[in-house]
Protein backbone atom coordinates (compact mmCIF):
# COMPACT_ATOMS: atom_id res chain seq x y z
CA UNK A 1 0.00 0.00 0.00
CA UNK A 2 1.40 3.40 -0.98
CA UNK A 3 1.45 6.06 1.73
CA UNK A 4 1.29 9.51 0.05
CA UNK A 5 3.27 11.23 2.83
CA UNK A 6 6.04 8.62 2.71
CA UNK A 7 9.13 9.85 0.83
CA UNK A 8 9.98 6.29 -0.19
CA UNK A 9 6.48 5.48 -1.48
CA UNK A 10 6.69 8.61 -3.65
CA UNK A 11 10.34 8.17 -4.65
CA UNK A 12 11.27 9.55 -8.06
CA UNK A 13 11.85 6.46 -10.24
CA UNK A 14 14.91 8.16 -11.76
CA UNK A 15 16.72 7.68 -8.43
CA UNK A 16 16.38 3.88 -8.61
CA UNK A 17 19.44 2.14 -10.03
CA UNK A 18 18.46 -1.48 -9.41
CA UNK A 19 15.10 -3.09 -8.69
CA UNK A 20 13.17 -6.32 -8.65
CA UNK A 21 9.47 -7.14 -8.30
CA UNK A 22 9.42 -6.57 -4.53
CA UNK A 23 12.03 -3.89 -3.86
CA UNK A 24 14.24 -1.08 -5.11
CA UNK A 25 17.70 0.31 -4.38
CA UNK A 26 18.77 3.94 -4.64
CA UNK A 27 21.46 6.26 -3.29
CA UNK A 28 20.79 7.86 0.08
CA UNK A 29 19.87 11.54 -0.24
CA UNK A 30 22.05 12.28 2.81
CA UNK A 31 24.97 9.87 2.34
CA UNK A 32 27.48 9.27 5.09
CA UNK A 33 29.99 7.93 2.56
CA UNK A 34 30.32 7.71 -1.24
CA UNK A 35 27.97 5.00 -2.50
CA UNK A 36 25.67 4.97 0.57
CA UNK A 37 22.62 3.09 -0.68
CA UNK A 38 19.15 2.36 0.65
CA UNK A 39 17.26 -0.82 -0.22
CA UNK A 40 13.51 -0.78 0.41
CA UNK A 41 10.50 -2.99 -0.18
CA UNK A 42 7.99 -1.69 -2.73
CA UNK A 43 5.23 -2.33 -0.21
CA UNK A 44 4.97 0.27 2.56
CA UNK A 45 6.01 -1.63 5.67
CA UNK A 46 7.84 -0.24 8.68
CA UNK A 47 9.74 -3.20 10.10
CA UNK A 48 12.03 -5.94 8.82
CA UNK A 49 9.98 -8.28 10.98
CA UNK A 50 6.79 -7.46 9.05
CA UNK A 51 8.22 -8.46 5.68
CA UNK A 52 7.15 -11.66 4.00
CA UNK A 53 9.80 -14.31 3.34
CA UNK A 54 9.66 -13.38 -0.36
CA UNK A 55 10.21 -9.69 0.42
CA UNK A 56 13.18 -10.51 2.64
CA UNK A 57 14.74 -12.59 -0.12
CA UNK A 58 14.14 -9.80 -2.64
CA UNK A 59 15.71 -7.18 -0.34
CA UNK A 60 18.76 -9.39 0.25
CA UNK A 61 19.14 -9.98 -3.51
CA UNK A 62 19.08 -6.20 -4.04
CA UNK A 63 21.64 -5.77 -1.25
CA UNK A 64 23.96 -8.08 -3.20
CA UNK A 65 23.30 -6.11 -6.41
CA UNK A 66 23.96 -2.80 -4.67
CA UNK A 67 27.19 -4.13 -3.16
CA UNK A 68 28.43 -5.27 -6.58
CA UNK A 69 27.58 -1.84 -7.98
CA UNK A 70 29.44 -0.05 -5.18
CA UNK A 71 32.43 -2.38 -5.60
CA UNK A 72 32.76 -1.28 -9.22
CA UNK A 73 31.79 2.37 -8.86
CA UNK A 74 33.44 3.26 -5.53
CA UNK A 75 35.88 0.44 -4.68
CA UNK A 76 35.36 0.56 -0.90
CA UNK A 77 37.47 -1.37 1.59
CA UNK A 78 34.50 -2.64 3.62
CA UNK A 79 30.81 -2.16 4.38
CA UNK A 80 28.39 -1.53 7.21
CA UNK A 81 24.89 -2.90 6.68
CA UNK A 82 22.21 -1.62 8.99
CA UNK A 83 18.53 -1.28 9.73
CA UNK A 84 17.07 1.18 12.20
CA UNK A 85 13.90 -0.71 13.14
CA UNK A 86 11.54 1.48 15.14
CA UNK A 87 11.83 5.02 16.44
CA UNK A 88 13.73 3.87 19.56
CA UNK A 89 16.38 2.48 17.19
CA UNK A 90 16.62 5.76 15.31
CA UNK A 91 14.26 5.08 12.40
CA UNK A 92 13.10 8.44 11.03
CA UNK A 93 11.26 7.29 7.89
CA UNK A 94 8.62 4.69 8.82
CA UNK A 95 9.21 2.69 5.63
CA UNK A 96 11.73 -0.10 6.15
CA UNK A 97 15.10 0.69 4.60
CA UNK A 98 18.36 -1.22 4.72
CA UNK A 99 21.49 0.93 4.67
CA UNK A 100 24.48 -0.28 2.68
CA UNK A 101 27.31 2.02 3.77
CA UNK A 102 30.62 1.63 1.98
CA UNK A 103 33.64 2.11 4.23
CA UNK A 104 37.07 3.32 3.23
CA UNK A 105 40.50 2.89 4.77
CA UNK A 106 41.11 5.80 7.16
CA UNK A 107 37.53 7.17 6.93
CA UNK A 108 37.61 6.93 10.74
CA UNK A 109 40.63 7.03 13.03
CA UNK A 110 39.73 3.61 14.48
CA UNK A 111 36.75 1.86 12.83
CA UNK A 112 36.78 -1.11 15.20
CA UNK A 113 33.42 -1.73 16.79
CA UNK A 114 31.46 -0.47 13.76
CA UNK A 115 27.78 -0.24 14.65
CA UNK A 116 28.57 -0.72 18.34
CA UNK A 117 29.36 3.02 18.43
CA UNK A 118 25.65 3.82 18.75
CA UNK A 119 26.51 3.37 22.45
CA UNK A 120 29.97 4.96 22.68
CA UNK A 121 30.56 4.02 26.33
CA UNK A 122 30.04 0.33 25.44
CA UNK A 123 31.65 0.21 22.00
CA UNK A 124 35.30 -0.25 22.90
CA UNK A 125 35.46 -3.74 24.37
CA UNK A 126 39.01 -4.50 23.21
CA UNK A 127 41.08 -2.03 25.21
CA UNK A 128 41.56 -1.78 28.94
CA UNK A 129 39.47 1.08 30.26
Amino acid sequence: MIQPACPFCTLDPKRVFVANDLGVAFRDAFPVSPGHTLIIPRRHVGSWFDLTAEERAAILALLDDAKRNADVEHKPDGYNIGINDGSAAGQTVPHLHVHLIPRYKDDQKDPRGGVRWIFPDKADYWSKR
